[in-house]
């Protein structure tokens, strides 16, 4: 399980369609990185954890809330260019993330300097249309911009 993720894609439909709440990773690498960097909420599962536990947890842990109340859907599974493969579920709610706070690593920065700086995991969660999610989400994870786009047009 060391390369799968469980994720939530949460979705939310406006007067202008469907947005969803993706997430910017923090660190010193992804820094000056926008589009094609983002990431839909999501994580490695614990030993033993089920993929939807794993999903709800990482999103706690990413975004400083729980994932709101409400039925979730399979949106499918993805294999990124790393090999790492992620299933991602999505929830229809409307969430204010306007203040986040995401949990925190270390790593030495800079390289090679014997000095240990914590970075967010997280640096910002924002509400995207579908156009505009495309272009900041990881092209990976277009999958489940469709799948969100499938579940809110069956309706």
């Amino acid at each position: 399980m060391v390369n799968t993720s469980a994720g939530i894609l949460l979705y939310r439909v406006g007067a202008d369609g469907p947005e969803v709440l993706i997430a910017h990773p923090g660190g010193p690498f992804w820094a000056r990185k926008d589009d094609g960097a983002w990431s839909i909420v999501k994580g490695l599962p614990i030993e033993g954890e089920d993929m939807w536990t794993a999903a709800r947890r990482e999103f706690r842990e990413e975004v400083g809330m729980d994932v709101p109340a409400g039925e979730h859907v399979e949106l499918g599974t993805v294999t990124q260019r790393g090999g790492k493969i992620v299933t991602a579920f999505g929830v229809e709610a409307d969430l204010d993330v306007s203040n986040a706070v995401s949990n925190t690593f270390e790593i030495e920065w800079p390289p090679k300097s014997g000095v240990m700086a914590s970075f967010p995991e997280v640096d910002r969660v924002e509400w995207f249309g579908l156009a505009q999610a495309r272009e900041k989400l990881l092209a990976a994870q277009h999958p489940f911009l469709d799948a969100v786009e499938a579940v809110v047009s069956a309706r």
